[in-house]
């Protein structure tokens, strides 16, 4: 659920980053890191332990407008990739505006992107949410990589919803703007319905 600050006149929304491990998930926070003017954005802070490593940063575009005479900032958050470090995966979860679920495009995974993609539902589901209730949309990364699924073959296993989806190789950062281009403007339409005035 977005914060507002009522005295600096901000919204502050949670992009939440989900996929199995080593999709591209931090590559794409990364490049989206590296590519913004630093006017615009926070530190990027990595909360690592021996096991898992936790990626987020902020940042306030100013291209996309206000709501209500309210600026918007934007905070983008990884989760660990793999399933047993789910208390760190639910908590990360917790007050998402927006979700960008990074699928790996190898066929060898599709296994792990479903067993990622049944989990992050299983964790909404603890705060009383549903996929199809907040902003949302897919990510096929790796399109470059030998052994790749269709993304037909994708859509059929992964994406039974039909949201926006996007073909990405976040390590060359294909893909990887106009991915957060869409979560972004899909959360910035569903605050916009409940915004203060």
């Amino acid at each position: 659920m977005a914060l507002i600050n009522y005295a600096a006149r901000e919204i502050n929304c949670k992009i939440v980053y989900y996929g199995p491990g080593l999709s591209g998930k931090t590559t794409n926070i990364k490049y989206i890191y590296e590519k913004l003017t630093p006017s615009i954005k926070g530190k990027l802070v990595s909360l690592a332990t021996e096991q898992e490593r936790t990626l987020f940063f902020d940042f306030l575009p100013v291209d996309l407008g206000t709501i209500r005479g309210f600026r918007t900032r934007f905070h983008l958050y990884t989760t660990p990739g793999q399933v047993f470090y789910n208390a760190s995966r639910r908590l990360i979860l917790k007050g998402v505006d927006g979700i960008v679920f990074v699928a790996d495009s190898q066929k060898d995974r599709m296994e792990e992107n479903i067993e990622s993609l049944e989990n992050m539902q299983e964790n909404l589901s603890f705060y009383g949410m549903k996929l199809t209730e907040i902003p949302f949309v897919m990510q096929y990364n790796k399109r470059d990589l030998p052994n790749i699924a269709t993304v037909e073959e994708l859509q059929e296993a992964l994406n039974p919803w039909k949201v926006t989806h996007f073909e990405s190789i976040a390590t060359q950062g294909k893909g990887v703007f106009e991915t957060l281009k869409e979560i972004s403007l899909k959360v910035l339409k569903h605050l916009s319905q409940r915004a203060p005035t």
